[in-house]
């Protein structure tokens, strides 16, 4: 599959099945015959039940045979999704930020895992792909944190319970979901390996422009902050100025060192801003 946005088959299909189950499950509450979705509570129809129902809508639904009862389990157990997220997310996101900010690279078992999945080594891989990456896993580690912490702290849990088989598909969803994200990473490019410690004159994309343009995206970030916070909030204007002059400052010497170092630096790159300074 080409392009950097397109979806590894194998995730692709998988999660392709998984909605057409549940749409599947749907029609069939809707649309299916008494005897499968009726409140006898046995055969066929006490499964499904079973399995599309939990918490207070088991309700009303007729009296399970024990064997069925035995494969239930107290809801309060959903705090288990969210442990499991916050730490498996977690682990994720610290193996990420060490390849995407610190220089590492992503454990072998991972890569295995990408081309397992069918992700596409060819895919274009770009730094805004990575940060891309890098925030929607971030993201999902949070939302985690907040509904464990509403699941400990908030939520008061009655006696209703769940399908085992529920349980065990909330645990997997939680890893497969981070695992889905994390393969979102072009693993052609990035290896890990420091070619040479001596300083070279950086070209392509925005350092056809300027010397330091991570220091003026720095800025961009503040500022899209200051956007969202509102045009109105003089503080945070303080702080994106301050941000301004700091990565200016640094730009600029930056910008220096290339042209005393290297006799051939392109003379028509600005040190911050692109056309302006």
């Amino acid at each position: 599959m080409a392009g950097s946005g397109a979806m590894p088959a194998v995730l692709g299909a998988a999660w392709s099945l998984l909605a057409a189950a549940f749409l599947a499950a749907l029609v069939l509450l809707r649309r299916a015959p008494a005897w499968l979705t009726g409140g006898s509570g046995g055969g066929l129809c006490g499964l499904f039940q079973d399995l599309i129902r939990y918490g207070k809508t088991k309700g009303g639904y007729g009296q399970h045979p024990a064997w069925l009862r035995l494969l239930q389990v107290p809801k309060r157990w959903f705090t288990h999704f969210y442990v499991v997220s916050v730490l498996w997310n977690g682990f994720l996101l610290i193996w990420l930020f060490q390849a995407e900010f610190l220089g590492g690279s992503l454990p072998s078992w991972i890569q295995h895992m990408h081309h397992a999945l069918g992700r596409d080594s060819q895919s274009e891989d770009t730094d805004i792909q990575h940060f891309s990456v890098f925030m929607v896993l971030l993201l999902l580690w949070l939302h985690s944190c907040r509904r464990l912490a509403e699941c400990l702290w908030t939520s008061v849990f009655s006696n209703g319970v769940i399908h085992i088989v529920q349980y065990c598909f909330g645990l997997a969803y939680y890893i497969a979901i981070g695992s889905t994200v994390l393969c979102q990473v072009p693993t052609n490019v990035r290896k890990g390996k420091v070619v040479s410690l001596n300083h070279s004159v950086p070209f392509g994309d925005w350092f056809e422009r300027v010397s330091c343009p991570h220091y003026f995206a720095e800025v961009l970030i503040y500022v899209s902050m200051s956007i969202t916070l509102g045009l109105h909030n003089v503080t945070w204007w303080c702080v994106v100025m301050y941000v301004l002059f700091n990565q200016a400052l640094a730009a600029v010497l930056c910008h220096e060192f290339y042209q005393k170092n290297f006799s051939s630096y392109p003379k028509h790159r600005k040190a911050f801003i692109p056309f302006v300074f």
